[in-house]
This record gives structure tokens, C-alpha cells and sequence, in this order.
């Protein structure tokens, strides 16, 4: 599964895979792909540089990379407890009847949300790029388009590539103008945010604004053969971070939550602001069902709303609140029905992906007799 930018990045198959645990990062590298470790949750740039020594330690010296959430444009001199002020308290009384009603109990004394959305804040996002660029990461992707300029070019004198999300052609056309150096085609069946245009739509549409500029597919992506579709129509990679979710090496913290995951159908997902106030697509629960329900108050922008709804999601983690209980996942959490260590889902990836060859291969020869 060789692409040219494979083989720029010297991994052997084009499968990139975004996640937040080390563990599924690093034996995704190992197995012949490029794992990107997503920094956003670690706000404490010790915890991140253990991490990456830990994946420094577990990758064979094979290529890797992390992904931040950072806006393009520097907001300067606004402070996480500036952003906590503007919250109404309408909405901190609305989260605090929602857990009331489900019977979900506070944290313990002294202990602080493990659940921050804070990677966007500007000084928060630097820190963790100071750490991430001490490690020979190979690629810096950004899940809110092109990063600063600053920080793109800082990227390229490291040798370091620069890989941007984008929803739309619009929005891949100003990454190119922007310097980067891959986009992601991340369409409407992903995890996560995402926007509005399905993956078979979105992805010929990007290849053909950027070109020559490399694209990876993404979203409801989770086959051999849908990575063929995908190179098929242009990309010369995919991104897959949803299918990792229930791999073994995942770090969930919680069996419900798995089991949750395993028994979903590709229907059981709904793109809702609840968790991050921008459309982002989740197991629905009756906690986003709470938050989308025209009778409530509405979400609040981001970010306001993952500052406002942090210590609520770390309740419902730790404490398991069923109901309530989920995470950011594409519609192709239909086919994740068994727990499997990377290694396994990997060989399934590309065995499918030669069936797919195969048969298309098979399909042209007949045409051409």
C-alpha cells in the first residue's frame, strides 16, 4: 500500500492513524503504518514528554507524529479563567440538572476534571509544541485547519511536515495558500468534528483543489476496501482514528463505554455540539440528546462549552453513568464489534485492501480483452 507520500515518510503503508493513547499510536508505527498521537489532553507538558519518550522508547525507530488543536489566529491575553467567566450560569445549572437526574455523583474532594478541552488555548498549544519538537516527530497535524504561520514555518525548519483537517474544498484550497504540506479530506462519517460533506463527495473535491499537494481520505473509513476507494479516488493515504477506539492497546478507562462502543450500529452516532460547542459527531446518549433538545438551553460556542461541560464528562467517566455515557466516534463504529490488538485490525486493512486490488485488477483485464 506504497503511495508517494508512504514513501516520502518512509513507512511502508499509507494508513495514518490518529489516536490519543501511546500505546495504539506506537503499534500502529510498528505494524507498518504512522501513528499520530493526539496531544489536545495533555495540558501538562511533562505528561506529554513522557509519552512521546515512552513512544520514542516502543517504535523501532520508526516514523511517527502528534496532532494539536490550535486556532490560526493568535488570540493574545485571554486566559482559560477569562473564558470560564463568560459562562451563563443558566447553562452550569442546566449540566448540574442533568446530572442530578441521573444520579451522577461529584468528584471527590480536591480532584480535578481529568476532561479539559484547553488544547485550543494559545499558550497551551505552544507548550505542547516546545515538547513535541525535542522528539524527532515527523509530522504536526491540526484538527482546526492550518496552524499559525509561526508555527508552520518553526515545523519546516525542523523537517517536519504539516498536515490540516478540512471539511470542504474552500477550506483545503486556504490550507494550501496557508503552507501546508498535506490535507486531510476528513468527511461528514467521521469522529469527531467534521463538516457536512460525505467522504465519496469530499475527497475528489479536495485532490482536485489542492493538487499536487498529497490528500488522505478520512471518515467511515474502516476496510481494506474502503481504503481502495479512497486512494481510487485520489488520496494517497487515508486517515483512520475511530476504528482504534476498541483495539486492545486502547486506554478507554471504561468497560461500559467499550461495550458501548462494540453494540453501536453505524446509526447509533449523531453530530451534536454537546461536547465541544462545534458540531462533532459522537455515540448519541441521552447526555448529547439533553444538549440538542430545542426545550434546553442550547450549547454554548466553543470554547465555552468544553470548558463548561468538562468536570460533567469526567463525572460521567468515572462513575460510568450509563446513559450518559459516551465519545467522539464515526458512523463505521457499526464494524467494530470485537475487541482486537492493532496488529490485528492492521493485517485485516491490508489483506482487504489486496482483495480490493485484486478484484478491480480482475475487472480491468476483462475490460481490455
Amino acid at each position: 500500500m506504497e503511495t508517494e507520500l508512504s514513501k516520502r515518510l518512509g513507512v511502508e503503508h499509507a494508513i495514518f492513524g490518529f489516536t490519543p493513547f501511546p500505546a495504539v499510536a506506537a503499534a500502529i508505527t510498528r505494524a507498518g503504518g504512522f501513528g499520530v498521537l493526539g496531544a489536545v489532553r495533555y495540558t501538562a507538558p511533562g505528561d506529554l514528554a513522557r509519552d512521546l519518550d515512552w513512544m520514542q522508547d516502543h517504535t523501532d525507530g520508526l516514523p511517527y507524529g502528534v496532532d494539536v488543536v490550535m486556532p490560526a489566529k493568535k488570540v493574545e491575553g485571554v486566559t482559560e479563567a477569562d473564558v470560564e467567566a463568560m459562562i451563563p450560569d443558566g447553562h452550569r445549572r442546566f449540566v448540574a440538572k442533568v446530572l442530578a437526574e441521573h444520579g451522577v455523583p461529584p468528584l471527590a474532594d480536591g480532584e480535578a476534571s481529568g476532561w479539559r478541552v484547553t488544547g485550543w488555548m494559545e499558550e497551551v498549544a505552544r507548550g505542547q509544541l516546545d515538547v513535541a519538537f525535542g522528539y524527532p516527530v515527523k509530522l504536526l497535524a491540526n484538527a482546526l485547519g492550518p496552524p499559525p504561520a509561526d508555527v508552520v514555518d518553526r515545523a519546516h525548519r525542523r523537517g517536519v511536515l504539516v498536515a490540516a483537517l478540512a471539511g470542504s474544498a474552500r477550506h483545503a484550497r486556504r490550507h494550501a495558500q496557508a503552507g501546508i504540506d498535506i490535507v486531510v479530506a476528513q468527511g461528514y462519517e467521521a469522529g469527531g468534528h467534521t463538516g457536512e460533506i460525505a467522504s465519496m463527495v469530499l475527497t475528489p473535491e479536495v485532490v482536485d483543489a489542492v493538487a499536487p499537494l498529497p490528500v488522505l481520505a478520512a471518515g467511515g473509513i474502516g476496510s481494506g476496501e474502503q481504503i481502495a476507494a479512497g486512494l481510487a479516488l485520489g488520496a494517497q493515504g487515508v486517515w483512520l482514528g475511530s476504528i482504534w477506539l476498541t483495539t486492545t492497546e486502547a486506554d478507554l478507562h471504561s468497560r461500559a463505554l467499550t461495550a458501548k462502543l462494540l453494540a453501536a450500529g453505524s446509526g447509533d452516532t449523531v453530530r451534536s455540539r454537546a461536547l465541544t460547542g462545534k458540531p462533532a459527531r459522537q455515540l448519541r446518549t441521552e447526555w448529547t440528546d439533553a444538549w440538542d433538545d430545542p426545550e434546553g438551553p442550547g450549547a454554548l460556542p466553543m470554547p465555552l462549552q468544553g470548558l463548561l461541560v468538562a468536570e460533567a464528562v469526567s463525572r460521567i467517566q468515572k462513575y460510568e453513568a450509563e446513559p450518559l455515557l459516551g465519545t467522539p466516534v464515526g458512523q463505521i463504529v457499526g464494524r467494530m464489534t470485537a475487541e482486537r490488538p492493532v496488529r490485528e485490525v492492521f493485517d485485516d486493512l491490508t489483506r482487504g485492501f489486496e482483495r480490493a486490488v485484486t478484484r478491480l485488477d480482475r475487472i480491468a483485464r476483462r475490460s481490455r480483452s
